[in-house]
């Protein structure tokens, strides 16, 4: 074998050695990314200042998914920095608008248990009322024309309770306003809720459990319009339980406070508009 055939095999040889080389770097670099499983993270050596600012960024463009990485991080990572409290309350806020109110609600009760004094404990409280008082049920309110009292009852005195907590303990707050406002709609709203369900016991023959509840409308929510419904519910099951006198008095009452009243003469107004989906169940 010549010279040139040995110096091609030499070349050959050292070519390899060299890929082999290469190879064995990206491999090294490839299992230093994916150790443990985990994917290569771009913020690994961010500090807490960067990522919180990161974070809001995402927020502030509706980038949820990554909002919430970058707060969660701030909080993992930097439990006892001045950005830990405010990451979490943003992370809160993110999860509520990435349609995951559950989670958090669980995060801003983490929050007051963890700090209870916080100087922004009336924000909270004004987030935990917009999370209960907008479900992602309340989205398809507008399509199906559904009464907002025959929403989840639940979810609405959550909302009134964290509203009312903020407007007696933070009255000069910024977020009272807007909570005051909120709350004279939800008591019309459970109200109405109420008038909802006594009318559902009445349809199905139940007199005693409709005039209960139609009961709650005229004592626990005065002065709302519901309370005339409420009225004529009480009126109308005294009146199939034979209750005569007991009826002539919830039509005196009925006819006193709501003296226009055309109930009584057309009887109870249709539960759905008219193109309403629910008509057909």
């Amino acid at each position: 074998m010549g010279r040139t055939t040995f110096n091609f095999f030499q070349k050959l040889s050292g070519a390899n050695a060299l890929s082999r080389i290469l190879l064995l770097c990206a491999v090294i670099l490839i299992a230093g990314c994916a150790k443990n499983g985990q994917e290569y993270d771009p913020t690994a050596n961010w500090n807490a200042e960067r990522l919180f600012q990161d974070g809001k960024e995402e927020m502030n463009a509706g980038n949820w998914k990554l909002a919430k990485e970058r707060f969660l991080a701030v909080e993992t990572r930097f439990p006892l920095g001045v950005y830990a409290q405010q990451a979490m309350i943003n992370l809160a806020y993110s999860q509520w608008k990435d349609k995951e109110p559950e989670v958090a609600l669980a995060t801003l009760a983490r929050f007051q248990q963890q700090y209870p004094n916080h100087p922004a404990t009336d924000y909270v409280l004004y987030l935990k009322g917009m999370i209960n008082f907008t479900p992602p049920s309340a989205v398809f309110a507008s399509i199906t024309r559904q009464n907002p009292g025959e929403r989840d009852p639940k979810a609405l005195r959550q909302s009134y309770i964290a509203f009312n907590e903020l407007i007696d303990r933070f009255p000069e707050s910024r977020y009272t306003v807007d909570a005051r406002k909120r709350v004279a709609w939800l008591v019309n709203t459970m109200a109405e809720n109420e008038k909802f369900v006594a009318r559902y016991y009445y349809d199905r023959y139940a007199y005693v459990a409709a005039i209960n509840r139609a009961q709650i409308v005229i004592t626990d929510f005065q002065g709302v319009p519901a309370a005339e419904e409420a009225l004529y519910i009480m009126m109308m099951s005294y009146e199939k339980l034979g209750m005569t006198d007991m009826r002539d008095d919830a039509e005196r009452v009925l006819l006193t406070n709501f003296p226009n009243t055309k109930l009584i003469t057309d009887g109870f107004p249709d539960k759905y508009a008219k193109w309403n989906l629910l008509r057909l169940f």
